[in-house]
């Protein structure tokens, strides 16, 4: 009677074990085998990281196997289980690899493809259309849309953490409490401080010194400082918004004589635009955004600054004017280096509080984790776990639905840490990304337009934007490395048209754009026509996840844990007049001790621990982009030796594969 060989590995997660009867059958073209309890007397199987073999014997040849049925059934009490992998042994001697890395709970049956990835249109068999089709239908009852709030991109259709498909919820070691990481921070300041006002800037060092580094250190010594100010524009934690400045708005009515004595090349200030020396950034998107009121007791304020810069004769990006407000007027003046230095220095702390709001609400929320969520959603109710792109992406998508569920449970939910920190709290957050994605468009996720677009490509011109630099090396190495995988399954562009799988993805990611906006001129696409447009598709998607999320969230203690750089509120309106600033003004608006406290509380790019893609050439993709990654490390090692502000939120090295933090 021949016999198969059949492996199991169990998952290393906490409770992945289980005590559960597991059976399995075997489906080959020619007949299946009976379903087979997979049982060792007097062991103790499917523990936490075993590998487990087993005899299955049949009476009859299988043909070939192409399908792999587990069932698990209740043993005392259910027990959730987390299945790896199954390779199975042919009494030829072939092996055959069957991924899984899902959990099986209550009594679920899961049926497994061999691990080569197959388009929908190779699929030729009846048995396995049906089972790829069964596997779609199943996701969608699962996966389900949801708007969270009226003008937000489209999210999981869940309330809470826990009420999350197993499969996407946090291990049990990778769980995230906002609140309780917090509760723990609160903890700490009411033994070193109480919560009332602070009384000069050198207070704040009683909550930075426990976290201090090296960059966040040297923020603290050099804040107040022209240099260390226009310097974050570029390689801060928000290093997206500037822009070179082709002409002054008329609601930015800055002239030459007001910053003749900051420029330095004997140019008035109209050569210095044609020469392409001065750039701007403008926070109209916080015009009228209503500040939090949740806290009745203390009042809290918002301003929409616009910010004239300057490149000096020493490549440095220097502030030359601020403007709080977007409407020019005698009650709204234009703050110049040469006013009073606490003028000067309150005007820059504004323009840091609302690059602060913009970074946490756009660019790191909308634009990295809610927009992630939405590819991932997509995937999962359009994609099977055969389709490349699915193995391709899943690394990508790891825990992201989770942390944004999380994130909406806890964070940016009504009475959340939003509204116990910031000054957007309240529903201003709310504002923020309904208004910004209005304007999110497709090539806004493309790294290399969205450089371009803002006139700051050049490194000629601008030749300290480590941010651009590093991100065109890893967008580049991460488009390589998506060419190699799709060209070893789409042979030309009509294999891309007729993969209707792929197309259902793409389609599906625009819908939350045609259900929000059915009338609008944001551009997402509704299909993809070529390879080219694949990769650059599922790159943006790649990118953004993994080095786009990096760079704009692993700085935030650099530059944000010494308040006064960032501060998260303001507790004084923006000056309507110049004079009035001195330190008592400026501590009085900044944070608070209690919010200060809320404020400080809130595997890597390349690396595939679980195995999806078993093939050869897509290994040989996966080491080749893991070394130019390397190089890419250590390119970007050697430039930061020596450097008082080393910039590395975009080595490869710590980037992780996903938005989970």
């Amino acid at each position: 009677m021949p016999s198969y060989t059949v492996t199991i590995a169990t998952g290393n997660q906490w409770f992945a074990g289980t005590d559960d009867y597991i059976y399995i059958t075997l489906v080959g073209t020619e007949g299946c085998s009976e379903r087979t309890l997979l049982d060792k007397p007097l062991y103790n199987d499917f523990e936490r990281g075993a590998v487990d073999s087993y005899e299955v014997r049949v009476g009859e040849n299988l043909g070939d196997i192409v399908l792999v049925k587990i069932e698990k059934k209740k043993y005392w009490v259910q027990d959730d289980w987390y299945c790896r992998y199954i390779t199975v042994k042919t009494p030829s001697g072939d092996y055959l690899e069957f991924p899984c890395f899902c959990w099986l709970v209550n009594d679920k049956e899961v049926v497994l493809r061999d691990g080569r990835a197959h388009l929908p249109q190779d699929d030729k068999t009846s048995l396995v259309k049906q089972h790829r089709q069964k596997e779609l239908d199943g996701r969608r009852k699962t996966y389900r849309w949801r708007e969270w709030q009226p003008g937000f991109p489209m999210s999981i259709d869940a309330n809470r953490h826990k009420d999350l498909p197993r499969d996407i919820q946090f291990d049990s070691e990778k769980g995230v409490d906002f609140i309780l990481n917090y509760s723990k921070l609160q903890l700490f300041l009411q033994k070193c401080c109480s919560f009332s006002s602070w009384s000069d800037f050198s207070d704040f060092e009683k909550i930075f010194v426990r976290i201090k580094n090296t960059i966040s250190e040297y923020v603290m010594q050099h804040w107040k400082e022209d240099f260390m100010f226009g310097y974050q524009f570029l390689n801060g934690c928000n290093p997206v918004l500037i822009r070179k400045c082709k002409k002054l708005p008329d609601k930015f009515p800055v002239t030459h004589e007001m910053v003749a004595v900051s420029l330095e090349r004997e140019l008035t200030l109209e050569e210095e635009i044609e020469a392409g020396n001065i750039y701007i950034v403008d926070y109209e998107v916080l015009d009228g955004i209503t500040p939090n009121s949740t806290d009745p007791c203390t009042l809290q304020y918002l301003a929409a600054p616009i910010c004239l810069l300057y490149k000096n004769a020493q490549n440095k990006i220097m502030p030359i004017a601020i403007q709080l407000g977007q409407v020019p007027g005698e009650d709204n003046p234009i703050f110049l280096p040469t006013d009073g230095q606490y003028d000067w220095l309150l005007a820059k702390i504004w323009v840091r509080s609302s690059d602060f709001h913009h970074h946490q609400t756009i660019t790191h929320l909308l634009r990295t984790h809610l927009m992630t969520e939405v590819f991932g959603i997509a995937m999962f109710r359009q994609l099977p776990a055969v389709h490349p792109a699915f193995k391709l992406l899943i690394p990508h998508i790891r825990f992201t639905i989770a942390i944004n569920t999380k994130a909406r449970e806890q964070l940016i939910c009504e009475c959340g840490i939003f509204d116990k920190a910031n000054a957007t709290g309240g529903g201003g957050h709310v504002q923020m990304v309904q208004r910004a994605v209005k304007t999110l468009t497709f090539r806004s996720l493309c790294f290399p337009d969205l450089i371009k677009s803002r006139g700051v490509d050049s490194k000629e011109e601008l030749p300290t934007y480590f941010y651009r630099d590093d991100g065109y090396k890893v967008w580049e190495a991460t488009k390589r490395f998506v060419s190699d995988v799709v060209n070893i399954y789409y042979t030309s562009d009509e294999s891309v048209q007729g993969d209707e799988e792929i197309q259902a993805f793409v389609k599906d990611v625009s819908h939350f754009v045609d259900s929000m906006f059915p009338l609008s001129c944001i551009e997402f696409p509704k299909s993809v026509k070529t390879r080219e447009e694949l990769i650059e598709y599922l790159t943006v998607i790649i990118f953004t996840a993994s080095a786009q999320h990096a760079a704009v969230n692993f700085g935030q203690y650099d530059w944000c844990s010494w308040i006064p750089n960032a501060p998260s509120t303001m507790r004084k309106p923006p000056p309507n007049k110049k004079g009035l600033a001195n330190v008592n003004l400026i501590v009085e608006s900044l944070p608070d001790r209690g919010r200060s406290s809320w404020h400080l509380g809130a595997l890597y790019l390349g690396m595939y621990p679980d195995e999806h893609f078993t093939e050869k050439p897509v290994k040989d993709a996966m080491a080749k982009f893991r070394k130019e990654l390397a190089e890419i490390t250590s390119s970007i090692k050697k430039r930061n030796e020596g450097k008082k502000l080393p910039y590395y939120n975009m080595s490869p090295d710590k980037i992780p594969n996903s938005v989970a933090v």
